[in-house]
């Protein structure tokens, strides 16, 4: 009988319908032998022969008149009690029907009309109860291959979310939770409304494994509080979208999503200045280099909206680029779109192309980022990031650019590793270049670790949890600021509008998360444990240790020395500079170490160079190390030296 059951269910609809149908055939019959036989107690051939002719009739009548209204359409595992009425309508018909056949045939004078009466209730009985009974079966025959869901809210969002779910097969709604104590204990279509400090109890009774967080006017903060409840429940989370995109129709209530960070967080957006985004931007030419990164590609997101005359994009990643392009072409149509393939570190090409399109504003995101790759590519992270800020600064100030931001980062505050060190470097060489009295403003934006970015953690531990771990942290103690691009974006916007030149903002980035402690709520979130001596096949967490050059904890000031400005999540700070011809002399002979390859004095220089600046590692560029190796100590020599130009004799 199970097997029969089974095959059923993955019937086509049409020989659902048919079986349906075919059912009916042979119990329509039945059900009218069923009420003679009830009318006269006893049956005799007579009696027999004279309903004989109605007994055969019934299924055909009936069945032509169930299909007309729709009863084999209905879909047995959704039935309610709409389908009650149309039971009781299809069967008045066909009564209706077989007693005018009768009547017509001039037969009802031997025909008991009591026999038509018992037959009328127990067709409506047998039809009802039986769709009914195979409801039941179906669903408690899914029950136990599809997902129990609790929903945690059980207002407007939490009712619709409820209706999707009936009509998906993969959930099943066990309960409700509302910290709302006039709804508890009340019911929603037979589903309970508990009170959150059930939950613990609800989970092991029914077997609940997903939790669905259906409140979208939740704030940040308050959707945090709930998160950290449910935490130590080893359950899967999602959330419903928020009431912006639910408003703004970007999303249905049903659209949930497993949770991000960026939930966890806690922390709740600031709604921006509108006069400050559009004040470098719109009705403006406007430049972006590293347009395809992570928070150049937000940034060129965020800009197209705010209607400047132009965008250029420029990138040195030719597949970056051609997607990125592709993408805000369908954004804004009316902007006109300049991709640009080349590198900052090229001069006369970045001015050429200032100069051609009049660039007003310039947001500097081009820079090599990774903490590891950098230190083993010591000479590259240094040109790039170092020089190439310089170059593509000074052919802003060549072209008469107005604005020129510095996407800048927390680790170049006191740096323990190359990439922080060069970024300092960066900062530096725009604090210099604003005391010579240009035209062009320049002020650098500094924040921490931005959710999504490539390199992110968030990513790399959901694919690890998903690949069953280990999770791999560096240190139990380390500690980072988080952001989202989005945010982070926007604030970068707002803060070049406030530029005095030279100015180095900070971002307010929150309370510091440690990494080991999101680690384990990630896991947690996600349904499953961590491994333990009572979870041998929860999920690993390893220590590996820290990579060469990162640090245990960030900062966003290397003084103390700040002030706020008319963003609230945005601060001045006031730092030291180097005078500008100081600064010549010292990176002239950064570019002289560059160019004969000794990453020995460029490690040198950094220190005596960059304030803060502690190596926690030996270096390990990897063409330096492997001529170590051989024996080697001279310096590498330039393969083609000639070709070698400064950039000081470029510009001066």
């Amino acid at each position: 009988m199970t097997w029969i059951m089974k095959s059923l269910l993955e019937f086509s609809r049409f020989r659902k319908q048919m079986v349906a149908a075919s059912v009916d055939l042979i119990f329509l019959p039945l059900t009218f032998f069923f009420a003679i036989w009830l009318r006269f107690d006893t049956l005799t051939v007579d009696v027999l022969k004279t309903y004989l002719w109605l007994i055969i009739a019934a299924p055909i009548v009936s069945i032509p008149i169930f299909i007309r209204l729709g009863l084999y359409r209905a879909v047995i595992r959704f039935i309610d009690q709409k389908i009650i009425l149309i039971v009781i309508s299809g069967v008045t018909l066909s009564v209706i029907v077989l007693i005018s056949a009768a009547a017509f045939l001039s037969h009802m004078a031997g025909l008991s009309r009591g026999v038509f009466g018992i037959y009328w209730v127990s067709v409506i009985t047998y039809v009802v109860a039986g769709r009914f009974l195979a409801r039941s079966y179906f669903l408690h025959a899914e029950a136990n291959k599809t997902v129990r869901v609790a929903i945690y809210g059980a207002g407007q969002a939490g009712i619709q979310l409820a209706n999707a779910i009936k009509v998906a097969s993969d959930r099943r709604l066990m309960a409700f939770i509302d910290g709302k104590k006039e709804l508890q204990d009340a019911t929603i279509a037979g589903v309970r409304i508990y009170a959150p400090e059930h939950l613990p109890e609800l989970i092991a009774k029914l077997s609940i494994s997903e939790i669905l967080l259906a409140i979208p006017s939740l704030t940040k903060v308050q959707q945090k509080t709930i998160l950290d409840h449910l935490s130590p429940m080893k359950v899967k989370i999602k959330v419903t979208p928020s009431i912006e995109k639910l408003v703004n129709g970007e999303l249905r209530v049903q659209d949930v999503r497993d949770i991000d960070i960026e939930d966890l967080l806690g922390r709740d957006t600031v709604a921006p200045n509108t006069r400050l985004l559009a004040a470098c931007i719109e009705g403006k030419s406007v430049m972006v280099t590293g347009a395809g990164g992570s928070i150049g590609s937000e940034l060129c997101r965020q800009i197209i909206r705010l209607r400047p005359t132009r965008l250029i994009l420029f990138e040195i990643s030719e597949f970056a680029l051609y997607s990125l392009n592709q993408e805000l072409r369908g954004l804004n149509q009316a902007v006109e779109i300049l991709p640009f393939l080349g590198s900052v570190l090229d001069f006369e090409r970045c001015k050429q192309i200032l100069c051609a399109y009049a660039v007003d504003t310039v947001y500097h995101a081009a820079a090599y980022k990774h903490v590891p790759l950098v230190e083993y590519n010591l000479i590259e992270g240094i040109r790039n990031n170092a020089f190439g800020t310089l170059k593509m600064a000074k052919a802003a100030i060549a072209a008469g650019v107005k604005n020129f931001v510095l996407i800048s980062t927390d680790k170049a505050v006191r740096p323990t590793n190359v990439m922080g060190s060069t970024k300092r470097l960066a900062e530096l060489t725009l604090q210099g270049l604003a005391q010579s009295g240009n035209i062009t403003r320049f002020c650098m934006v500094r924040f921490g670790n931005v959710l999504g970015s490539s390199g992110s953690v968030v990513p790399l531990f959901r694919k690890q949890i998903m690949n069953g771990g280990p999770v791999t942290v560096t240190h139990p103690e380390i500690t980072r600021y988080f952001m989202t691009i989005n945010e982070a974006a926007q604030l970068v916007l707002q803060a070049g509008a406030m530029s005095e030149d030279g100015d180095v903002f900070v971002l307010d980035m929150g309370e510091p998360i440690k990494i080991l402690d999101l680690a384990k709520r990630m896991i947690h979130l996600s349904g499953l444990e961590l491994k333990s001596e009572s979870a041998p096949n929860g999920i690993e967490i390893q220590i590996i240790g820290l990579r060469p050059g990162e640090k245990l904890y960030e900062e966003l000031l290397i003084g103390n020395d700040i002030e706020g400005t008319e963003h609230p999540l945005i601060m001045r700070a006031h730092e030291t500079a180097m005078p500008w011809k100081a600064l010549q002399v010292l990176l002239k002979q950064l570019e002289d170490a560059c160019n004969q390859q000794d990453c020995g004095n460029l490690q040198q220089f950094l220190r005596e160079t960059v304030s803060g600046y502690v190596p926690t590692c030996e270096i390990h560029d990897l063409l330096w190390t492997t001529t170590h190796k051989k024996g080697g100590h001279q310096p590498v020599q330039p393969i083609c030296p000639k070709s070698s130009s400064s950039i000081f004799r470029l510009t001066e």
